[in-house]
Parts: C-alpha cells; structure tokens; sequence
C-alpha cells in the first residue's frame, strides 16, 4: 500500500494584485475578475508548489534540486484568505517518479501534478496532457500564431534578491521570501546551498521565466486577459541559482481551445549565460479568456 504525505493547511499570500500587461490590469485584480465572472483575483497557481518541495526533497534529497520536474495541472483557483494542503505519494525505494496533489480545507481540488527525477522522466503529467490535445480549430485571440514558432530574440535575464521582477511580476524574491509558505535557507543563504549560491525557490522560476516573455512578441490580440492553467518545471542541470545570468529561447508547442478559453502551450529553454548548457526547461499552457477580448463575438463570424 502507498504511503501518501501529508502537509500541514497554508495560507498562501496572493502578490499579483499590482499585475499589468498591454497596458491594463491582469486577472489578478479583484475589479478584473469581478468582470470576468470570478469572485476575486486568484492567488497564482506556481505559489502552491513551494509547499511539496520539503517532501520531494525528503525523497530524493539535494537530486530534486538538480534534476527534478514538477508537472502540474491547475483545476481550481484559491484565494487569499483560503488555505491549501498538500499530499505527495512516497515512491518505492528506486523509484524516480511519483503523483502529487493540493486540497482546499474543504476538500476542493486545487491542482494535480507528477514529480519525476532525471534524467529519465517517462512521460510527465503535463506532457501526456498536450499529447491529446484535439485539433485547436478556428481561432479568434491567437489566430496569428503558429506550432514552432520561436521568440523574436534570446532573452537575457537574472532574478536577484532584491530584484523588481516588473510590471508582470511587480515584487522582488526577497518580498516572496518575506510570505513562502514554506521558508528554505537555502533560498537566500549562499552558504546553506551546495552550489555556492541561493536557489531560485520553484515557484519563483516562473517568474524568471516569464518577466521578459513581451520580448517574444507572440501575436496575440489585445485586450485579452489570461491565466495559467498547466505548468511544468523541469531541471536538467540545475538548479537555476539567484544572480545567475541565463538565456532563454521559447518556442509555440502547441494550440487549443475550450468553450471559454484559447490556449498556447509555451516551451521555454533556460540555457547558461554561454548560451551552450541546458539548464532547465519550462512547459506553460497559457489560458487567454475569451470574454476578455471585447471583438470576439464580431470577429468569431464567418465573414
């Protein structure tokens, strides 16, 4: 019989409220998601994976800092005020792959996610997701968008401690530090890591993957309002460390949609500053929000 781990209720804090993009306000405002029919602005999805590190490092030690990947689907938004729990399934002695999933305190599911240790991966939650994926049919929002293509340029970034992450991300690490739901030493201490310098928490590399994500100027039509609705942080000679300059290159992987949104599956590749060594890989499916777009319904009709 398995053994499932059990964490502690966490209040975690929501920071996106300032959030802007294109000029206008993000999901993430309570005003905004009122408009869309959603209660408040959500707290962002990435924030609850702080809360299985501490087991999945309990299973496969320092490893899971270097060659871990946490693929995860989001199947209900939280709110500030709300508490999450977590469960992580212990693998048998060997075994480098195991399932994850986080719980209001009601019970309510709030997303559902592998974990793996590399390099051999199999096949990760999220990956088995786009695979059967159905045809995206005739798009609105991103009818300009294409499978393959690739960012208009290699993006240059670095997360420092005291970083402002910008209009995307409008906080620095040291202000998530201040509200993790599950604090490390590791995250801010050099002399608590093994690699010589703080680690960038797995929540946090989102952030760095996605604060300079303008820069590939993906033709999506505006205004619109998105979310994240899977995501998949892999290492593959990690961990991404804090001061480290790295490169990233993205690239379309994929095209969708539901009765409510369109999505575009993002793979995004976190090289060294060399621009040779793979680092770390990121998998986001992008939801944008139909009803956001005010042309929608005219520009949906056959001309």
């Amino acid at each position: 019989m398995t053994e499932t781990l059990k964490g502690p209720l966490r209040a975690p804090a929501q920071m996106l409220q300032e959030q802007s993009y294109d000029g206008h306000k993000s999901l993430h405002d309570d005003s905004e998601a009122e408009r869309l029919g959603i209660k408040a602005g959500p707290i962002e999805g990435p924030t609850h994976f702080s809360q299985f590190v501490p087991y999945l490092v309990e299973i496969w030690g320092n490893d899971w800092f270097e060659r871990g990947c946490f693929s995860s689907h989001f199947l209900n938004m939280v709110f500030e005020g709300e508490k999450v729990r977590v469960e992580v399934d212990r693998p048998a002695p060997g075994e480098t792959r195991t399932l994850c999933r986080a719980f209001k305190e009601d019970g309510t599911p709030v997303l559902e996610a592998s974990a793996s240790i590399g390099p051999d991966h199999g096949e990760p939650l999220l990956e088995a997701r786009m695979a059967k994926l159905r045809p995206a049919g005739d798009l609105v929002i991103l009818s300009d968008m294409k499978v393959g293509m690739t960012g208009a340029e290699d993006e240059i970034v670095t997360m420092g401690p005291d970083q402002h992450m910008g209009d995307l991300y409008p906080f620095s690490l040291a202000d998530k530090l201040k509200v993790i739901t599950e604090p490390m030493d590791l995250y801010h201490d050099a002399s608590a890591s093994p690699w010589g310098k703080p680690v960038v928490p797995l929540e946090m590399v989102s952030v760095l993957g996605n604060y300079t994500a303008r820069k590939a100027k993906f033709p999506i039509k505006q205004p619109a309002i998105g979310l994240f609705a899977d995501l998949q942080v892999r290492m593959i000679d990690g961990p991404l460390l804090v001061g480290e300059t790295y490169i990233l290159r993205r690239e379309i992987v994929a095209l969708a949609q539901s009765r409510r949104v369109e999505n575009y599956w993002v793979s995004t590749k976190f090289y060294d500053a060399s621009g040779e060594k793979l680092v770390a890989d990121m998998l986001l499916n992008h939801g944008v929000l139909k009803a956001s777009y005010p042309d929608y319904p005219k520009e949906l009709l056959p001309a």
